[in-house]
């Protein structure tokens, strides 16, 4: 058996993130789209499938790794024991007859039969292990404005991805064909192979456990039945989304293996932040100045609003620095209803140059302002 992990160029502690990496890597690489006619990419391309099936399954990846423990892929790809004999394995799926020892495939249908692609004949897991497989969903990301974001928008997303081909639905045989029955295994996915004394059943070499094998391959995929194409959606945006907000389109993911559905298409959304608009949740925070004579006398000041309007606000005498004034409903749509405030700072800016008048003025205001520090402990 081939080492799936060399396979794929991912170490054997490798997180799921990492082999679905690994794997669009390696099967747009050797697709038979880019590769037309190359048999050995086409060889390629079957093994890196092969492996992404057991590995992308945690109960699968399980059983393989356990078995590598074990030692019991030989250099042949059938079993071999280890040097300790077959320690970790039930007496019981052993049986010495007249030809000498052999595996009771009932008994070790539990252990392996989820392992590869195409199971054990006859066996529950084995139907299950060929049934149909629902496809990867993807992710994509898309940035926005913060006007759009404010509005709401429709953008078209291009997703590059594996789907169905067009020319044989996906079964990989050229049109007016259908896949046959695997002459080597019968249908069964799995073939016997003898090793001395010993005789394992593992995943028919020619049909890869699939049962099946294409006789006339589709000229357009290769007898993949997937081709990878540029799909693009017109994804709504709605108003109010937030920066990292996750949209779902469903059925529109990576095409299912062996008739299954699609998987789900999402979409992540970076809003650019704004210059004059800081978001606070559904609120919009803006700042304004005020000169010290506006904070300590009182005002009015005219503020900006997200959609492009103004609102005249009353600033009473003393405002204070970072005093915040709130306006309801002026921030951002709530996307189940309603909207934000917006919050308006205040700011008390200090001149830094003074002319002569000025600070004439400001030595006769000193004269005559109380101490603030009166009181205090120093």
């Amino acid at each position: 058996m081939a080492d799936y992990y060399q396979i794929l160029g991912v170490s054997k502690n490798a997180s799921q993130d990492e082999i679905k990496k690994a794997f669009r890597k390696l099967a747009r690489k050797y697709h038979p789209d880019r590769n037309p006619g190359d048999k050995e990419a086409e060889e390629r391309f079957k093994q890196v499938n092969e492996a992404y099936e057991t590995l992308s399954d945690p109960e699968k990846r399980r059983q393989y790794d356990e078995m590598s423990r074990l030692g019991a892929f030989g250099p042949g790809g059938g079993f071999r024991p280890g040097a300790g004999g077959f320690q970790g394995f039930d007496p019981r799926i052993f049986q010495q007859g007249a030809g000498g020892v052999r595996f009771e495939m009932g008994d070790l249908s539990d252990l392996l039969g989820n392992l590869f692609g195409g199971g054990f004949a006859g066996t529950a897991a084995g139907r299950r292990a060929r049934a149909a497989e629902r496809g990867d969903d993807l992710q994509v990301d898309v940035t926005v404005s913060f006007d759009d974001a404010l509005k709401g928008v429709t953008v078209r997303v291009p997703v590059e991805k594996a789907d169905a081909c067009a020319t044989c639905h996906g079964t990989g045989a050229r049109p007016g064909t259908t896949p046959k029955i695997c002459p080597e295994c019968q249908g069964r996915g799995v073939v016997a192979r003898s090793q001395g004394l010993f005789a394992i059943s593992q995943p028919c070499p020619r049909c890869h456990g699939q049962g099946t094998v294409v006789e006339h391959p589709c000229p357009d995929c290769g007898g993949s039945g997937v081709r990878t194409v540029t799909r693009r959606y017109a994804v709504k945006i709605p108003a109010g989304v937030k920066d990292g907000t996750r949209i779902r389109i469903k059925g529109k993911g990576e095409a299912g293996r062996r008739g299954g559905p699609s998987g789900d298409l999402y979409v992540r959304v970076h809003v650019t932040p704004d210059e004059l608009f800081e978001r606070r949740g559904d609120d919009l925070l803006v700042e304004v100045p005020l000169t010290v004579a506006e904070a300590a006398l009182g005002t009015k000041v005219t503020v900006p609003l997200p959609d492009g309007g103004k609102v005249a606000l009353k600033v009473p005498a003393g405002t204070q620095d970072g005093k915040v004034l709130r306006v309801r409903g002026k921030g951002m749509p709530k996307l189940k209803g309603g909207q934000g405030d917006l919050l308006v700072r205040l700011r008390v800016v200090v001149p830094t140059q003074l002319t002569r008048e000025q600070r004439q003025l400001f030595e006769r205001l000193a004269e005559v302002l109380p101490d603030p520090r009166t009181g205090v402990r120093g």
